[in-house]
């Protein structure tokens, strides 16, 4: 027989008792609804999580950051919601006042923010791999190699030589965690993009290749940074190889010199063994002299008709250039040419 005492203990127990699982209720309700992340600040953030990464380092990160502030129970969602296991690495935006729940399965979710690459006035495949990967969580080093690759490159089509022609310089969105291998394949990607039918139409008609075309526009591009003077200056070097003339571009010299300090090509210059020595060999040089922009390759396919054989940059320092249809005007121009460097004091 329960006693009035025996009945008071019960309603005492089962008092705490609801109090204590209304209490618990209330914080898992707190845990997992309340705002937990960024909660004084108006911006959001990104958040980098390394390929490999654990959920401690990710935790880590998250304290480091102050993305997160209560931390035991950002912790213990992440159990309940099978986190802790399944951490994906990535580049992420966290938006402010999100709650544990929401931050977790930003994260579980796996669906990255991407981010813009830019890669333009390079030179040599160690500025390409260089500037295409400033952004990315693979390194430089990681990229030259495929680069340099000549067996990975050639299920490309391309050769050590002519592989700078399938990077076109722009802007791109790619992911933080792009592989070197998917980064390559998406320039490829992007370059049969580039080459639409009617591009490789104009190929066709100039009797050139589409590595063809990269290299002269490579040279075009090194002569002017004058996009109007483009078009004019790839009439001069298409001229000269129908005539079956020596390009003679000066830019070609400074690349197999690799010395791109120099401004003055002299005589001695033009001695360099080399097959990019366009002094000493006709037709086109092995591949590119850099990574010719858009403007470039357009400028060679679209290039203007004319009856110029020779061109020298103008005495004014304009940037662009004095055309002449024979050698004798040509040499004029480059003695004004001269003589405005000799005033420069600009020797080598």
């Amino acid at each position: 027989m329960i006693t009035t005492k025996n009945k008071k203990r019960y309603l005492v127990a089962v008092v705490a008792a609801s109090v204590l699982l209304t209490s618990f209720s209330f914080y898992i309700y707190q845990v997992i609804f309340s705002p937990n992340v960024l909660t004084d600040k108006e911006e959001p953030v990104l958040l980098k999580i390394p390929s490999h990464s654990t959920f401690q380092q990710v935790t880590d990160l998250l304290i480091k950051q102050d993305i997160i502030g209560d931390v035991v129970s950002f912790s213990f969602v992440a159990k309940l919601m099978d986190y802790q296991e399944n951490v994906k690495p990535g580049l992420y935006t966290i938006q402010p006042r999100l709650t544990n729940r929401e931050l977790v399965k930003v994260l579980r979710s796996g669906i990255q923010t991407p981010l813009n690459i830019t890669f333009n006035n390079v030179r040599t495949k160690e500025d390409l791999a260089d500037k295409i990967t400033k952004n990315l969580e693979i390194s430089q080093e990681q990229f030259l190699t495929l680069l340099q690759d000549s067996v990975y490159i050639m299920k490309f089509g391309f050769e050590p030589e002519t592989v700078m022609s399938m990077f076109i310089p722009n802007t791109y969105q790619v992911y933080w965690t792009t592989s070197p291998e998917a980064l390559f394949d998406r320039m490829h990607s992007e370059y049969q993009k580039f080459w639409t039918d009617d591009r490789k139409i104009l190929a066709g008609r100039l009797g050139m290749s589409q590595t063809e075309v990269a290299t002269l526009a490579s040279i075009v591009q090194a002569e002017t940074n004058k996009s109007d003077e483009r078009p004019l200056v790839a009439g001069v070097y298409l001229n000269r190889l129908q005539k079956n003339m020596p390009l003679q571009a000066d830019p070609t010299l400074v690349f197999a010199l690799g010395d791109f300090s120099i401004k003055r090509v002299l005589n001695v210059h033009k001695e360099v063994d080399s097959p990019y020595n366009t002094y000493r060999f006709t037709g086109l040089p092995p591949g590119p002299i850099n990574l010719p922009e858009i403007s470039a390759l357009d400028a060679v396919l679209n290039y203007q008709e004319h009856n110029y054989l020779y061109f020298c940059a103008r005495e004014d320092f304009s940037g662009y250039h004095n055309f002449a249809t024979n050698l004798t005007d040509h040499l004029n121009n480059a003695r004004r040419y001269q003589q405005a460097l000799n005033t420069a004091k600009v020797y080598k």
